[in-house]
């Protein structure tokens, strides 16, 4: 058995080969400085043709758009679950027919522009006026605000109803044939077990949903809407200062980074007992 009387004395670490610069690393520093600049041209803009008269007259109209955006897409997306349930139920189900209605639905809403749903909805059918006086729906189709938040609600349906679906049967066959054998009843399963596991599959996808929705709501202006693009509008028409649309575009992102914010809290909240 050997001893050692002296210790190994210390060596400095070990230099770190950098890899020389290349064609793609200079494109990507090229990129993001004209990125920086832009940004910094943007703010110089926003500094120098700040109007405070404008944004003094203008400003409660924006706060008013923001509170009818908002309005729209809670009551859109809590509608849209609601109907993206039996949608959902109905793509898993092994009924042919209910099946292939429920495909079509959303077949047909995932792969049409919105703003041609919303068109079809407020021209379309409000061309049928003695129709939908005859059943007592002409007060719903005759305002604008209905027929955006209709359009909004069928297509987050058919988008939700894809996601709750993806989420439901990615969840593993085991549990379901662990409640089995355990004898819990199939419905108890489903609402204690299965559910639960899916809807934290789902709620980033549910996230980036809303966020879309917020972005896609812009369309309802062009149906006389006063939401914040349709506020901007108005001031853009009056005033004919491009920077109205600027301010919109900074309430939009403030709204989606405020949601996102949000939301990424309480995905981290939901799933904190799956991290390790």
């Amino acid at each position: 058995m050997s001893i050692a009387e002296t210790l190994i004395p210390a060596r400095p670490a070990p230099k770190l080969d950098r890899p020389p610069l290349n064609r793609s690393a200079v494109l990507g520093y090229g990129a993001q400085a004209i990125w920086l600049l832009l940004g910094l041209a943007l703010l110089y803009m926003i500094v120098t043709g700040w109007d405070p008269e404008k944004f003094a007259k203008y400003g409660p109209r924006y706060l008013d758009g923001i509170r009818v955006t908002a309005t729209l897409v809670l009551v859109s997306v809590v509608c849209g679950a609601i109907l993206s349930l039996p949608i959902a139920f109905a793509r898993m189900s092994r009924n042919p027919v209910l099946n292939g209605i429920a495909y079509g639905y959303v077949y047909i809403f995932r792969g049409t522009p919105l703003l041609a749903q919303l068109y079809l909805l407020y021209y379309g059918v409000g061309s049928f006026r003695v129709e939908l006086e005859s059943v007592g729906l002409w007060w719903f189709f005759r305002e604008a605000w209905y027929c955006g938040f209709l359009s909004l609600t069928l297509n987050t349906a058919a988008y939700q109803a894809e996601i709750l679906r993806g989420a439901i049967e990615s969840v593993p066959r085991g549990q379901r044939e662990g409640a089995k054998s355990l004898g819990i009843p199939d419905s108890v399963a489903f609402r204690k077990i299965i559910l639960p596991q899916a809807l934290i599959v789902a709620l980033r996808p549910y996230g980036n949903e809303i966020i879309l929705m917020i972005k896609g709501s812009a369309v309802v202006s062009v149906v006389t809407v006063l939401d914040i693009m349709g506020q901007t509008r108005y001031a853009f028409s009056r005033t004919f200062d491009y920077q109205t649309y600027l301010w919109a575009a900074i309430f939009y992102l403030l709204i989606v980074e405020t949601l996102r914010h949000v939301w990424a809290y309480l995905e981290r909240r939901l799933t904190r007992h799956l991290r390790r």
